[in-house]
């Protein structure tokens, strides 16, 4: 009598690498959240400390709830709009320039009509949200009249603006000081700063586009196959100026939540932004090649970006380590969504 191994087909198909894909974000988040109090909760018991696990731990207060979802709000708007991008199966580079533009313009228009929200300087917002759009549109026609890779021309862009924003700026620094506007950051609802509620309410917005609207549905149906969406008579080129161009939109709002937390609009407003947001976009499981992720997918990358730097400040490790411990997660990210049978060779 021979055996016969049974083999159950619910557990072949639940474990599959779609899944793994899909969930893997969220339980590296759910993994760091506890990892940190732990590694706090050693330090103070082999200091001869009395700390109770998670109770006492100062990564799980209010005040450090709220230190993360600041240092997020400004960087999950950006990684929103390079959100579209990658879906699209393109890549923005110009978020840094993008940003200096928008944050200095802002901030020469609003002291100059008034200098307070409660004057003519309040359209001083929908004026960097309007340059944000058409730096995102020069940047897509590029792209696509000129038929430069996205990555150079979108990277050439954000030299521009930097450089356009040295330029206003003469290497000055300006101060926004209007209590209303930074009230962004000053005035709290539950505990948390406005600003977090605009980053909430925009990213609401941005699902809206991706999963309710003829827009959104095209960049997946660009991202998933080009050749294809233009058989179906789908007009390629003007999606994708639609992407960079609304890409820039997410970007002015980065900008202005920049200039609402630190009070100062420079051409250094940009810095880092490049970095945190492409390696949230991937750590949150968007694939790089297009098709795949969205908006909510971004999120949790970006507050795993954000929980590793603000847990690494918490249990006093250096700056360093953190950009190592971002970098082996984008990797081991990319290798996770890439099927290596599909693929012969890696551009």
């Amino acid at each position: 009598m021979t055996d016969i191994a049974i083999q159950s087909p619910q557990m072949d198909t639940f474990l599959t690498r779609e899944r793994i894909i899909k969930w893997a974000p969220l339980l590296v988040l759910a993994v760091l959240m506890l990892l940190f109090p732990f590694f706090e909760w050693l330090e103070d018991v082999r200091e001869g400390k009395d700390h109770i696990y998670l109770i006492d731990s100062r990564f799980f207060s209010i005040r450090n709830a709220a230190r993360i979802f600041v240092a997020a709000s400004p960087a999950l708007m950006v990684a929103v709009g390079v959100t579209f991008i990658i879906i699209m199966g393109s890549i923005d580079l110009s978020m840094e320039g993008t940003i200096s533009v928008c944050a200095v313009i802002f901030a020469f228009a609003f002291l100059a009509w008034g200098g307070t929200v409660a004057s003519f300087a309040i359209f001083a917002i929908p004026l960097a949200m309007l340059v944000g759009a058409v730096m995102g549109f020069i940047n897509g026609l590029i792209h696509v009249r000129l038929k430069i890779p996205s990555f150079m021309a979108s990277l050439a862009m954000g030299f521009v603006g930097t450089g356009f924003a040295l330029l206003l700026t003469g290497g000055d620094r300006i101060r926004v000081e209007d209590e209303l506007f930074r009230a962004l950051l000053t005035e709290r609802w539950f505990n948390f700063p406005i600003m977090c509620y605009v980053a909430l309410a925009f990213l609401v917005i941005a699902w809206f586009i991706q999963s309710r609207t003829t827009l959104g549905r095209n960049f997946y149906a660009v991202g998933g196959g080009e050749e294809l969406a233009h058989a179906s008579g789908l007009n390629v080129e003007r999606v994708r100026i639609l992407g960079f161009t609304l890409a820039g939109i997410f970007f002015a709002v980065g900008a202005l939540l920049a200039v609402g937390r630190i009070g100062i609009a420079e051409t250094a407003t940009g810095n880092n932004f490049m970095f945190i947001s492409i390696t949230a976009v991937v750590v949150g499981g968007t694939a790089l090649w297009g098709g795949i992720g969205g908006v909510w997918n971004t999120l949790v990358g970006v507050l795993v970006v954000n929980v590793i730097n603000n847990g690494m400040v918490v249990i006093g490790l250096p700056g360093y380590i953190q950009d190592g411990v971002l970098g082996l997660l984008v990797i081991i990210a990319v290798v996770l969504s890439t099927d290596r049978k599909s693929v012969s060779f890696v551009k």
